[in-house]
Formats: C-alpha cells, sequence, structure tokens
C-alpha cells in the first residue's frame, strides 16, 4: 500500500517543518488506529499548512470534508451568547431564571454555566444523549433531572452538557429563531464558514468504532441531538474549523470584539498556584511544555476533534477524526503548534514610534515609586500605560485609558483597579493613586502624600 500522506495547500512553511508536520499525521493515524486524520496549521491569522492520512488506498480526505467535531460546538455556543451580552440584552452574573424560566438550572448564573461552574450534572438523564435521537428529548424539561445540580453553583468546575443545552435555549429565547439558524446568520455567514451544519452535508465522514483488541470496524449511528445540539451537534471542515481559530485568536468586527474574545480567552475564575488546565467562557487552557494553549477538545460517537490556539506564537492546529476512541486530537494538535513554533519562531513586529504623543502623558512615564519600591511608568499605543517594577517582583500591569481621564488595569494585581493621576491646585502632578495605593516621584520624600506621612527626619544612616 503506497503511501497516503498529502499535502494539500501550497507551500508555505520550510519543507523539513512540513515533513515533521506529515510524520506527525502519519504516526496519529497508524497508533491512534483511524480511518483517517486530518491536520491543518493557522499562522498569523491564515491557513499554511494542510495535511491527511487515510486508510483508504489512494485517497485522504480534502480539508472540505465534514467531521463531526463534538463539544468544539460550545465554542460557537458560548460566542452567541457573548453576543447578547454585548447588545446589553443580558448580564453575564443575571440567573438563566431571568431569561429562561421554568427549568430546574434557574438559579445558575450564566457566567457560571458558560465556564461550567454551575454544579449541574454532566449529563442528561438517560439513555445516553450522544447515540440516542434528540426526539426522545423534546422539552427541555427533558435535559435534566429533578434535582440536577451536582455541587453547589459557583464552588468548582464540573463539565456540564445539558448547562450547554440550556445555554442553546437562552438564545433561541432571546432571538426569537431557532439556535441553528441563529448560529448560520450571525456567525457562520459572517466568517464564511459555509461548511458547519448541522448535520452532515457531502462530502463527509462516515464515523467507526474500532475494536480495542482487533483490527475490526464498526459504524457508529449518527444521530441528531435535537435540544442537545448547542452541547455537541456541529459538522465542520478543516477550512472552516482554520477559519475558527483564526476568529477565536484575533476576533471579527461583524461577529464579537478582539476584546470579548480575549475574555473567552481567560480562566472565568483565575486559578491558584502552577495550575496545568483551566476553563474560560466556552473555551479550554491547557498549559503543555511551557506553552499555554487554548481551544477546545470535542467528540461524539465515530468521531474526535481539536483546536487549540497559542498566542505567543501566533499559531492554531486543528485535528480530525473519524473514530470513536484512537487518535489524541489534542497532544497531535498541540505537537503541530510546537513543530511550527519551535522549527520557525515568530518574528516579532517591528519597533515603530508612536503615532502621536500627548506631552502630558509623556511627562508621567519614567521612575514611581511605592514607598521604597522603585517602578518605572511606560507610555503604549492607544495612551495605554504600563507600570514595570525595577527588579524584584513588585506589582506591575498594564492600564487601558477609560473616558472619565483614568485608566483599568488590564492584567496582574491591578487588574480591574482604577488608575487616576491626582495634581495640585496649579494643575501640576501630585502623586499617582491605584485603587488607594500612592506612587510617588520620590521614595517617602517628606513633602509627599504618603499615607501614615514620613518621619520628619527624613532617610537616615544608622
Amino acid at each position: 500500500m503506497p503511501d497516503l500522506l498529502q499535502e494539500l495547500l501550497p507551500e508555505d512553511l520550510l519543507p523539513a517543518t512540513r515533513r515533521a508536520l506529515l510524520h506527525r499525521l502519519a504516526t496519529g493515524q497508524a497508533e491512534g488506529r483511524t480511518p483517517s486524520l486530518v491536520g491543518a496549521v493557522v499562522r498569523a491569522g491564515r491557513p499554511v499548512w494542510t495535511g491527511a492520512r487515510s486508510m483508504i488506498e489512494g485517497h485522504a480526505p480534502t480539508p472540505d470534508v465534514q467531521y463531526r467535531i463534538g463539544s468544539i460546538t460550545k465554542t460557537f455556543t458560548a460566542v452567541m451568547v457573548l453576543r447578547l451580552r454585548d447588545e446589553g440584552l443580558l448580564d453575564l452574573a443575571d440567573p438563566l431564571e431571568q431569561h429562561l424560566p421554568g427549568t430546574a438550572a434557574g438559579r445558575a448564573s450564566i457566567r457560571e454555566l458558560l465556564s461550567h461552574a454551575a454544579g449541574l450534572s454532566s449529563e442528561t438523564p438517560g439513555p445516553w444523549w450522544e447515540r440516542t435521537p434528540g426526539s426522545l428529548r423534546p422539552e427541555l424539561t427533558d435535559l435534566l433531572e429533578e434535582q440536577p445540580f451536582r455541587h453547589p453553583a459557583g464552588e468548582r468546575f464540573h463539565y456540564s452538557n445539558p448547562g450547554y443545552a440550556l445555554l442553546g435555549a437562552l438564545v433561541e429565547r432571546l432571538r426569537g429563531e431557532p439556535w441553528g439558524e441563529v448560529l448560520r446568520t450571525e456567525v457562520l455567514e459572517p466568517l464564511g464558514m459555509t461548511r458547519t451544519t448541522l448535520l452532515p452535508h457531502a462530502p463527509h465522514a462516515g464515523g467507526f468504532a474500532v475494536h480495542p483488541w482487533a483490527d475490526v470496524m464498526l459504524p457508529e449511528p449518527l444521530t441528531d441531538t435535537g435540544a442537545m445540539a448547542p452541547a455537541g451537534q456541529l459538522w465542520s471542515t478543516a477550512d472552516d474549523l482554520c477559519r475558527w481559530a483564526a476568529f477565536l485568536a484575533h476576533g471579527h468586527e461583524k461577529v464579537l470584539a478582539p476584546a470579548t474574545v480575549a475574555e473567552m480567552r481567560r480562566p472565568a475564575a483565575a486559578p491558584e498556584g502552577d495550575w496545568t488546565a483551566s476553563y474560560g467562557l466556552g473555551l479550554q487552557l491547557l498549559r503543555r511544555d511551557g506553552r499555554l494553549l487554548v481551544g477546545h477538545s470535542g467528540s461524539m460517537p465515530g468521531f474526535g476533534a481539536g483546536l487549540w490556539i497559542s498566542e505567543q506564537d501566533d499559531v492554531a492546529a486543528v485535528t480530525l477524526t473519524n473514530t470513536t476512541a484512537g487518535p489524541p486530537c489534542t497532544a497531535i494538535a498541540a505537537d503541530l503548534i510546537a513543530t511550527v513554533a519551535e522549527r520557525e519562531p515568530r518574528f516579532p513586529d517591528p519597533w515603530r514610534p508612536l503615532p502621536e504623543v500627548d506631552p502630558e502623558l509623556l511627562a508621567l512615564t519614567g521612575a514611581w515609586y511605592w514607598g521604597p519600591t522603585a517602578l518605572t511608568l511606560r507610555l503604549l499605543p492607544a495612551r495605554e500605560l504600563e507600570l514595570v517594577a525595577v527588579g524584584g517582583s513588585a506589582r506591575a500591569s498594564r492600564f487601558v485609558p477609560e473616558p472619565d481621564g483614568a485608566w483599568t488595569g488590564l492584567d496582574g494585581y491591578y487588574a480591574g483597579e482604577p488608575l487616576r493621576v491626582v495634581r495640585y491646585d496649579d494643575g501640576t502632578v501630585s502623586h499617582l493613586d491605584i485603587g488607594s495605593f500612592v506612587l510617588t516621584r520620590e521614595p517617602y520624600a517628606p513633602a509627599d502624600p504618603t499615607p501614615g506621612g514620613v518621619d520628619p527626619q527624613g532617610w537616615q544612616a544608622y
């Protein structure tokens, strides 16, 4: 049987990189014992490589062949909910009951549902929804048991498929249209994702189970999950998922602003310590080999998928396979990212001077002191400020400007905290105030407004 590896895009990576990517797919398909495996890489927002491996002699699936993507569907549902939030139709702190009354999960907040922190059961009451038709669960009340909470809301992460079905029903209630139609008109069409659908459209792969102890296969049922669709129904292609990965990395003015997409990529509740896995608003977060990956895995009977993004490298990878239990799609996607990022590291953007500068902001730059701790304030594009420690591990942050003349912390300890420039009556700068922390131009100068005052004898030798 000939080697059936195929390259499906023009040369855009170095030959050695492309061969390494193809080799990873080949080993993934062989070791994972899957009928087919498709991989794709996106760099700087555009696809640069796609490859495939198939068991069928003389044929490998193209980037236009549909596969079922399972829980990657949840990322689409989250985007639709956040569109509602950005339009002012709901607040993430709202309880579900406020907008979708009559469910047993009404006290859970929308944010908790998005981040799997509502404490809801992982699955619906039987029979197992992934292999049975949605007609068995015609009503929303059929998605949950009478007492569906497994944990107190907000206490811990507990993955919930019914929770995302309820979010899809919330979209339907507020839009007045079926979830799938809202998805098509508000998300898929603006992004040009014409091959992402609720039900399969040819050409599409068939789903199979592979026997654990023999090289034989069994077809899996291709079910329409009905009301559970927002949790895992979608079919898509490598081409379309490359577009989706670019969107999740950079946003799109017609779908969701870059700032909101960035909000999705952050842990919904910042984990403590040296964490390896977390969850944002509809997106999984993983730390792997020193790299932070954001995206989602997906599986349904007969299929597996992975879509992962490394922001620091501006590289994303997609994997699609058509077996129930086979290649580790997340691990393979992570390896594709690492292959490109390490063999062809990202070039930094060229340094450029600011296009314009406000003299008053420029005058704020330079050394500042929080008591005896030295920091520097730098001016960034778009009137942003960056507070940086001079050695040591002092608190640092970036700040974005607000219409009232203050700034708000973007990250670090001061995330969400206000930074204000306090001036004397004559307009000159007295100090900076960051959520009651006073930063002055000298360390504990007698005339500075230091909380608690300064010893009148000043600095002394002992």
